[in-house]
């Protein structure tokens, strides 16, 4: 028995969305309420950024792990030894930054925090270079763009090292506070157009 091979078309994906939220539109008040917990959360997390930062560390070394544990998975499909061993040791070092992240979280916040300002001013020149080379429509914007990522990663630059204790605090509390307001935002339009409904008498 052959299975369906058929899919939905790319076009009909925002209308399966837009279905999904219409039917859950009389949960609207969950979603206020997730957004507020996660708003809170990112509240908390500025109020005790020292906390937060080795919370972000946490983080960090967990998805490492599991990108560690990944490449070692890939590596077992591998078609040579050479791939096998690449894979392994790429893996292996994966776990062992975690390992020394949980380990000495104070310490990994300032190596990441070093890393991410590197990451963030060199991220900003090159879209500073792109953009020049962007016809004039959108050559302004992505230039401005660039030029705020480099400034913001030369600020946690000449800041570091004093500044790991606050920065990715900082980063987690805000990406926290929008995600909670992004949650709540929804459930408020999901209210709306609940009451937008015609009421039976």
């Amino acid at each position: 028995m052959s299975l369906p091979t058929e899919t939905a078309p790319i076009s009909s994906l925002p209308a399966a969305a837009s279905g999904c939220v219409e039917r859950l539109r009389h949960r609207w008040p969950w979603f206020v309420a997730l957004g507020v917990l996660v708003a809170a959360m990112g509240v908390a997390a500025l109020a005790l950024v020292v906390s937060a930062t080795i919370a972000s560390v946490y983080i960090i070394a967990f998805f490492m792990v599991i990108a560690g544990g990944g490449e070692i998975a890939f590596a077992f499909g591998a078609r040579s030894w050479t791939r096998f061993f690449l894979w392994v040791i790429a893996g292996l070092a994966y776990i062992v930054v975690a390992a020394f992240a949980l380990a000495q979280p104070i310490m990994a916040a300032a190596v990441f925090t070093l890393l991410l300002g590197i990451a963030l001013f060199v991220t900003g020149i090159i879209r500073i270079y792109v953009g020049t080379q962007l016809n004039k429509d959108v050559r302004g914007i992505v230039i401005l763009a660039g030029i705020v990522t480099s400034v913001v990663g030369l600020v946690v630059l000449i800041g570091w090292p004093a500044n790991s204790f606050v920065i990715l605090g900082v980063l987690l509390g805000l990406d926290l506070l929008f995600w909670g307001g992004s949650w709540i935002t929804l459930g408020l339009r999901m209210k709306a157009r609940l009451l937008a409904l015609p009421r039976h008498a």
